[in-house]
């Protein structure tokens, strides 16, 4: 298997990550997770990929904050 299949394999899991944890957890618990998975994506992604996985973090917080706004 080429580095470039396992860099999107591993590409692939991190964004399942993301994923999975947008519909099982609660707001604080997604938010930790994803500074988490951001952290530890920085030590195994290329820069293009984990650029790419950021956007996508992004995104997923942007829809967990309009699915659920805080009221205040």
């Amino acid at each position: 298997m080429g580095w470039k299949v396992v860099d999107g394999v591993i590409l692939a899991t991190c964004k399942e990550l993301i994923d999975d944890a947008k519909l099982g957890c609660t707001d604080m618990v997604f938010k930790d997770l994803c500074i988490e998975l951001l952290a530890k994506a920085k030590l195994v992604l290329a820069e293009r990929q984990f650029e790419e996985f950021s956007g996508y973090v992004a995104g997923k917080l942007k829809e967990k904050i309009v699915l659920n706004p805080k009221t205040y």
